[in-house]
């Protein structure tokens, strides 16, 4: 640059950095520094020389972010490096190796909530004793097998029905209902007649899925979940065929509070409760910050100590609305919990699953 670059001096007469962001960086502009601390706002003496410091002038954005890349990526080596040294170190030294370090994350400082569940049998027992009790009690008890009954919302379209009948393959002994105009409450009654557990519905709007609604049968209870993120089997490239008819293993991680036992326990009502482990197929609940995200995969073991997952499909993420007694019944119905976003969203650690 061959033209003199005239720094900006604050008012307020300390040494302050002139950064240039996004929008009004150009190719005449770059960061200065000015050494001295007792600089006039008006007045720049000779002795008092801006001095430009050693970030680059970038005259396009593209470049910008191609040296923003190059530095992430050398961040992210420096990062592996690190891990690598830590892993050989805890190798060397076997049970004298220090800690693993322990990230901070949202989860790890969560609020404090009196509901969680510590593990603990004593402090524990009045949930446990509900739990022994409850509408689910048959199924943990091996006394009654389920069967599911699942269905779309009135008039849906070929989404819908895609995600519905991805269901009703992947759970066994469910078979798939065109609800067409029959109402919720007459579903669920003709559902009871005819000996199911649990109806399932999907909810549809303007051709796009974004609820689902869990009842179970006889006494309830019911629960609406807001969907998201949804993929059918084929637009994971896979066939409905290769999901096998064998009963699959079931795995419920992170659901901590007595809420979220609630909501496991009707989520792995859906599913027989003896899996055929030579099927090789999972099914997992993953709760993350009160978003349950659903995967199927099977196994397969390459070696002794290796173990490759291919995802089979579908896969979405729900989020839990309202779960209330009973079932279905928005008017009269009695509500255990509903979220409420404008008292509830009031900070960003707190979780309630």
């Amino acid at each position: 640059m061959g033209e003199e670059i005239s720094p900006r001096i604050r008012k307020s007469g300390k040494s302050k950095k002139n950064v240039c962001d996004e929008e009004s960086l150009s190719k005449d502009e770059c960061v200065v520094e000015i050494k001295e601390e007792d600089a006039q706002p008006d007045v720049v003496p000779d002795t008092q020389r801006a001095v430009v410091s050693k970030t680059r002038v970038f005259r396009t954005i593209h470049s910008r972010r191609k040296v923003m890349a190059n530095l992430k990526l050398e961040k992210r080596k420096d990062k592996k490096e690190r891990q690598k040294e830590r892993r050989e170190e805890r190798e060397r030294l076997g049970k004298k190796a220090p800690p693993k370090l322990v990230p901070r994350t949202i989860e790890s400082t969560r609020e404090t909530d009196h509901t969680v569940l510590t593990g603990d049998a004593e402090e524990d027992a009045e949930v446990l004793l509900d739990e022994e009790a409850d509408e689910m009690a048959s199924y943990f008890q091996k006394e009654a097998e389920p069967k599911v009954l699942v269905t779309t919302s009135e008039g849906a379209s070929s989404p819908g029905v895609r995600i519905a009948k991805d269901l009703s393959r992947l759970i066994p002994n469910a078979e798939f209902f065109f609800r067409k105009k029959t109402s919720i409450k007459g579903t669920v009654e003709k559902a009871k007649l005819r000996g199911y557990t649990d109806v399932m519905i999907v909810h549809e709007s303007h051709k796009k899925c974004d609820g689902f609604v869990l009842i179970h049968l006889p006494n309830g209870p019911t629960a609406h979940f807001k969907m998201s993120s949804m993929k059918t089997t084929n637009m994971l490239r896979h066939h409905w065929e290769s999901i096998g008819n064998e009963r699959p293993e079931i795995i419920l991680n992170n659901f901590s509070t007595k809420l979220g036992h609630r909501v496991a326990r009707m989520l792995a009502s859906l599913f027989h409760y003896d899996p055929e482990f030579k099927g090789r197929r999972v099914v997992t609940f993953h709760n993350q910050r009160d978003f349950i995200f659903f995967r199927q995969h099977r196994y397969e073991f390459k070696s002794g100590q290796k173990v490759a997952l291919r995802e089979l499909g579908p896969r979405f993420t729900l989020k839990l609305r309202w779960l209330q007694r009973g079932t279905f019944d928005t008017k009269h119905g009695e509500y255990e919990w509903i979220h409420r976003r404008g008292e509830m969203d009031t900070s960003r650690r707190r979780f309630h699953l």
